[in-house]
């Protein structure tokens, strides 16, 4: 087969871009085949960009991923550290790059360059996050900032310690956790936290047994079960009992007003399972303002709560 080049690599991406996409199987070739698809110009990004979102041309969308498809390789390189397999990085890009073609407005002033580039790295990071470990290692935002920016920083410190000639230890320093705390904008108590996390590794919890058919023992015959710990079983049994005896007493220390209106409010259910009456349903009922039965409701409270505290 006679390989493409210049201008006639040029005609053949916009006239169908598949054909210089190699088969699968072939990382290499893969990205040397998306090296060489040519980018787009202005105004034939424009072009497509308005065609796919004016007629839903689906044509356009492809030459629009095909042409920014060298983007997510370059983009993924970055990750490979994570020790995750370079196709798969990859391939969440291109997810990432595809929803980015799909919301791309081409009249907001931006390339799809810049706007891809939110989308492919966001892919990324979702997919390192739910893969690097068995157990996921950051949820919120805080913890996510620091699990993609913590190593690179240790790297750094590490850095400027060999050039000072310094001892660096693989912890963190109480300076070097306040420097990174400041620079990514989160509590100290999160750096402690997300080190402690990421130098820790999975650990199964309960081991299959050894080949010469010992049982084997790991952290699940240590974990100590408090459901049945004393302190906890006094704990739960008076709970229960302020539940039932406890709040039926409070209740016998209100007048019946008070006590429907609290049993209305908060002790029933409706047929359909909703909560129990408005405080306007039961206003209507006595005749008077919904703020007066909300006083009402809020001086039977107040009353339980003693009754409940003499009971205890």
């Amino acid at each position: 087969m006679t390989a493409l080049t210049g201008s006639s690599a040029n005609a053949v991406a916009l006239a169908n871009p598949w054909a210089l996409v190699p088969s699968l199987g072939n990382l290499d070739a893969y990205i040397s085949a998306v090296n060489r698809l040519p980018m787009l110009t202005l105004e034939q990004e424009q072009e497509f960009a308005r065609k796919l979102r004016d007629e839903n041309d689906l044509e356009s969308a492809g030459k629009l991923v095909l042409s920014h498809l060298r983007l997510v390789v370059s983009v993924s390189r970055q990750y490979l550290g994570y020790g995750l397999p370079h196709g798969d990085l990859i391939q969440e890009g291109n997810v990432g790059l595809m929803k980015a073609v799909k919301r791309f407005d081409p009249d907001q002033g931006v390339r799809l360059v810049s706007y891809a580039l939110h989308w492919i790295k966001a892919e990324i990071h979702e997919y390192i996050l739910k893969n690097w470990r068995m157990v996921k290692v950051a949820t919120t935002k805080a913890q996510r900032k620091l699990f993609f920016n913590l190593r690179s920083m240790k790297q750094g410190f590490k850095a400027e310690a060999d050039a000072g000639e310094a001892t660096h230890r693989e912890t963190l320093s109480e300076r070097e956790i306040d420097v990174v705390a400041h620079e990514l904008k989160v509590k100290r108590e999160e750096v402690v936290e997300m080190e402690t996390r990421l130098s820790g590794g999975d650990v199964l919890l309960d081991p299959a047994p050894s080949d010469d058919g010992e049982q084997a023992f790991g952290p699940i015959a240590y974990l100590a079960d408090a459901s049945h710990e004393p302190t906890a079983m006094i704990e739960a049994r008076q709970r229960d009992l302020l539940a039932s005896d406890g709040i039926a007493t409070a209740l016998q220390a209100l007048d019946g007003r008070s006590r429907r209106i609290v049993e209305e409010r908060w002790l029933k259910v409706r047929d359909d399972g909703t909560g129990g009456m408005t405080l306007h349903e039961l206003a209507a009922d006595y005749g008077v303002s919904a703020e007066r039965i909300r006083q009402i409701e809020v001086a039977a409270m107040k009353k339980m709560k003693k009754a409940l505290a003499a009971y205890a």
